[in-house]
């Protein structure tokens, strides 16, 4: 297995990034809503995270993608409060209502620390988009207490690029998911302007850090890109796009993971064309468009 990226960087490079990353908290532009609160000074913007990272669970994962999760499973860690403000949200509990409680720097440290003592293949980031400067402060504490394994960034997609450069050499593998192939859907459904175009930028610098998405022998994923795709009724999340661009701009070794689960949450009750679960003639529709655009990886 391949060393994990942040190891190779020095304790006096990774506290760069961090700084760099906190400083940046001040007039917030972390995440691609580039709300410009004082979050250092107590002011929230649309994440509603505040100067400390909010943690609502974390544990080995066995229901993430088969790379990721192996024998020991994916070490979840579940950040409070998201950047977007999706209306289906299957867990509006913890991404819209802030379920769970803010973790110091050494917290959450210990927290990676004990998933790997667990046995966990990685530490994977969840929804970690705001709290990216917290995360590495933590990481530079954790590194000097032995932690080793790959780290998952486990993302909406409405990711900024200046914060995906801080975390270059950091990351081993990018998981965006990228919920819509048109901004005007983004915007309606996740307040998130330009999504499709800020996404597409973001997936693609984060394939020219990582590449391709590479497995060992045992087929753990150790470094890349690994892509979600949630189908949505009536094509609302226009998959054909979102594959195509993948298949044309990034890789057709692209590994893609369409999934199926939708199901009405949240505010999708109050809109008709939200309101119901997918077909499986969408689910294949989807799938086939995948095949069609090039793309050849998928978990199995």
């Amino acid at each position: 297995m391949g060393e994990a990226a942040y190891l190779k960087l020095t304790l006096k490079e990774l506290e760069e990034k961090a700084a760099q990353a906190v400083n940046l908290l001040a007039d917030c532009t972390i995440c691609a809503q580039e709300c410009r609160v004082n979050r250092l000074g107590g002011e929230l913007g649309i994440c509603q995270g505040g100067r400390h990272a909010a943690v609502s669970s974390y544990g080995p994962h066995f229901g993430e993608e088969p790379p990721l999760v192996g024998s020991k499973g994916s070490g979840t860690v579940f950040f409070s409060y998201c950047n977007l403000k999706c209306q289906f949200c299957q867990n509006y509990e913890i991404s819209q209502e802030g379920e769970g409680d803010e973790v110091s720097a050494p917290e959450l440290a210990e927290i990676m620390l004990e998933l790997q003592r667990g046995g966990c293949h990685n530490i994977n980031l969840v929804s970690p988009s705001h709290f990216v400067p917290q995360f590495l402060e933590a990481l530079l504490i954790a590194k000097t207490r032995g932690l080793n394994i790959p780290l998952v960034y486990n993302t909406g997609g409405y990711d900024s690029l200046k914060t995906l450069e801080i975390l270059n050499g950091v990351i081993d593998i990018y998981m965006p998911d990228i919920k819509f192939g048109d901004d005007e859907t983004g915007r309606k459904y996740s307040g998130a302007a330009g999504y499709f175009t800020i996404a597409k930028k973001a997936v693609k610098l984060m394939h020219g850090q990582v590449g391709d998405l590479v497995v060992d022998e045992k087929g753990i994923a150790t470094r890349g890109l690994l892509v979600r795709h949630l189908v949505l009724p009536g094509d609302l999340a226009r998959t054909k796009k979102v594959v195509e661009f993948l298949a044309g701009e990034v890789s057709k070794k692209t590994y893609i993971n369409i999934m199926s689960q939708y199901y009405p949450a949240h505010k999708a009750f109050s809109c008709p064309e939200l309101n119901r679960r997918i077909s499986r003639e969408e689910y294949r529709r989807a799938v086939q468009v995948a095949r069609r655009a090039g793309l050849t990886r998928f978990p199995s």
